[in-house]
């Protein structure tokens, strides 16, 4: 289990930083050959680079991570000042321009409400986008031996300091419940899709049953994206680039990106058996990049998902090197570890 959190929180920092260069770009033949020469280049004998740096994906997963390690315990209010402090330090790191409004409000306010601003964006709807998800990766960990219940409510209290709307909520939760089903099984048992996705489909229409089919324009929006990732794992649609960007998306929508990422897991990890080159992780992360748009985020949730299934020894350690503080990941990612087993 310790390899599956160092592997967990390694794989969205490798997703997150791999992903950067090439988010937004079309991604024709031309560039995922070039995605392809670069990874096998990092993969490769060591040589001397820069590190590729990482974004506010994982800026944002270090501020969640040191908050549920706080020896205090967690909290709403410590949460939005350790992000309002992260952001004023380093506000470089590609956030969008409406959180950086929401960490602003919190600043003046002095986080006297640690979800207002949030609820105010965009006519007070909040946002529907995949910011919470991104960054819940140690929530999924630090509730592994905790029911789902108290897994839908921390991810809940993390997600709603900046996504208020059940969509943006609903999207960090299907990300949580999928890091956590892979940590909960053993990578050398055969695996099956269908009953992993089955197992998400159920929890998650749990979750949505809460939702309010007067005010929420698709209150089964995530149990029919999932309906949608089976057509595409069984075949039943044709999965080439376009068909699954037409269903599952790869925008900065939690929608259409959380989806994503948990379908180029499944892809991948239920090909291994045909795939020679026996490197789900590493196709995992080419594939998720290669799909283009909100690609570093897309592929830091895939990754983790991955990284949780494999555990870090599926991680090249060459490629580790060129990423920004995978160091400091693993320390904290072991230190989570410590924590939740001294509370089981």
């Amino acid at each position: 289990m310790l390899a599956k959190f160092r592997g967990t929180l390694l794989g969205a920092l490798v997703g997150d930083c791999c992903g950067a260069p090439f988010e937004g770009q079309l991604m024709d033949s031309g560039s995922k050959l070039i995605l392809r020469k670069n990874l096998d280049k990092l993969e490769g004998p060591a040589f001397k680079a820069p590190y590729k740096k990482y974004t506010d994906d994982t800026a944002m997963t270090l501020q969640v991570t040191k908050t549920l390690l706080d020896p205090n315990g967690f909290s709403q209010k410590l949460l939005a000042k350790n992000f309002v402090v992260e952001f004023f330090k380093e506000s470089n790191r590609g956030y969008g321009a409406a959180i950086g409004e929401v960490f602003r409000k919190l600043r003046l306010t002095k986080v006297s409400d640690p979800t207002g601003p949030a609820m105010a964006q965009f006519n007070g709807s909040g946002s529907y986008g995949n910011g919470a998800a991104m960054r819940v990766s140690p929530v999924a960990l630090y509730c592994v031996n905790k029911s789902v219940s108290e897994l839908v409510k921390l991810v809940t209290d993390t997600a709603t300091v900046t996504h208020t709307n059940v969509l943006g909520v609903n999207g960090a939760i299907l990300q949580a419940l999928a890091i956590r089903q892979s940590l909960l099984l053993k990578p050398d048992e055969p695996f099956c899709w269908k009953a992993y996705l089955e197992a998400l489909k159920k929890d998650i229409a749990e979750v949505e049953k809460e939702n309010d089919p007067d005010l929420d324009a698709n209150p089964n929006a995530y149990e029919m994206q999932l309906k949608n990732m089976e057509k595409l794992l069984d075949n039943t649609v044709e999965a080439s680039d376009e068909n699954v960007l037409n269903l599952l998306g790869h925008s900065v929508a939690a929608l259409y990106s959380v989806p994503t990422a948990i379908y180029c897991f499944l892809r991948h990890t239920k090909a291994t058996a045909e795939d020679p080159t026996g490197k789900p992780f590493r196709n995992t992360l080419e594939y998720a990049i290669s799909l283009g748009g909100d690609c570093d985020t897309i592929g830091s949730m895939a990754c983790a998902i991955s990284g949780a299934y494999y555990g870090d020894s599926v991680i090249s350690p060459a490629l580790l090197k060129h990423c920004e503080s995978a160091d400091n990941i693993s320390s904290l990612a072991e230190q989570l570890y410590k924590v939740v087993e001294s509370k089981s």
